[in-house]
């Protein structure tokens, strides 16, 4: 599995939250990917390219600890410490990192990926810091739950992985298209959206507001409601506002109860 635009997104969130809840200065942390290996994908407060795309191994290293653990870690003194293997010295050394704390990102009982903050000096990083370290994990493992629920309607509904791409595309023109100035092209790129969603266009459809549309298509891309704010331009709670007119509009319980009702109403591709 690799981590795709929205995934990106969601940890670049919850790199922001770990640094404003813990203080630490940097941050950084990816999803697995095939089997037991998880790369780094997402920086926050770094000073060099050192740590990206490293892959880290369970087991190995810091992060590969708390994958084989599922669990929390922290080193004081990276470089010396006998708590962890030592395969990552270089870059970690290369960004002048020393004390590093590790959370795991769990999803129904299985580690989805890591969250690191660190520190360029050596003193201990105390409960507060994993707390709210662990805070920024859970938001990051609601997210990922959101976007499995929506990919599993998807799949019940009979799309197939390119339909994917498609609604990604459409997601993004629908946050673009209220940014661009000229009516002409603004148009154009409405005319667009509406074909992506011709083909399942439902007998009848449910009266919604073009910011209700724009929120649900962000949701069908598996975006959750601060990562469809920051592509919309707008504040979490507006999002929250426009997704519970849409889902009592469409006699939805959930989240992926509306996509799948807004599809079959042919607002969605």
């Amino acid at each position: 599995m690799t981590t795709d635009a929205s995934d990106a997104v969601e940890i670049r969130n919850a790199l922001l939250r770990l640094r404003r809840g813990t203080g630490l200065p940097v941050a950084f942390g990816g999803l697995l990917e095939a089997g037991q290996q998880m790369r780094i994908s997402e920086l926050s407060g770094t000073a060099t390219h050192a740590l990206r795309s490293l892959v880290v191994t369970s087991g190995t290293g810091l992060g590969g600890k708390t994958v084989a653990l599922a669990r929390p870690c922290v080193v004081t003194d990276y470089s010396v410490s006998r708590q962890i293997s030592h395969e990552y010295d270089a870059p970690v050394a290369a960004e002048g990192l020393r004390s590093v704390l590790a959370v795991p990102v769990v999803v129904r009982h299985r580690v989805r990926g890591v969250l690191y903050g660190a520190l360029r000096t050596s003193q201990p990083l105390g409960g507060r810091m994993l707390d709210a370290a662990m805070e920024a994990a859970r938001d990051l493992e609601r997210a990922l739950v959101v976007r499995d629920e929506v990919r599993t309607l998807a799949a019940g509904a009979g799309a197939g992985p390119g339909w994917e791409r498609v609604r990604e595309a459409h997601a993004a023109l629908r946050a673009l298209a209220p940014r661009i100035a000229d009516p002409e092209l603004r148009a154009e790129v409405h005319e667009v959206c509406a074909l992506l969603t011709a083909e399942s266009a439902g007998p009848a459809r449910v009266g919604l507001a073009p910011r209700e549309v724009d929120v649900l298509a962000c949701v069908a891309a598996g975006a959750t409601n601060a990562a469809a704010a920051e592509r919309l331009g707008v504040t979490p709670e507006t999002v929250k506002g426009y997704l519970r007119s849409a889902m009592r509009k469409l006699r939805a319980r959930t989240r992926g109860e509306a996509v799948v009702a807004a599809r079959r109403a042919g607002w969605l591709p």
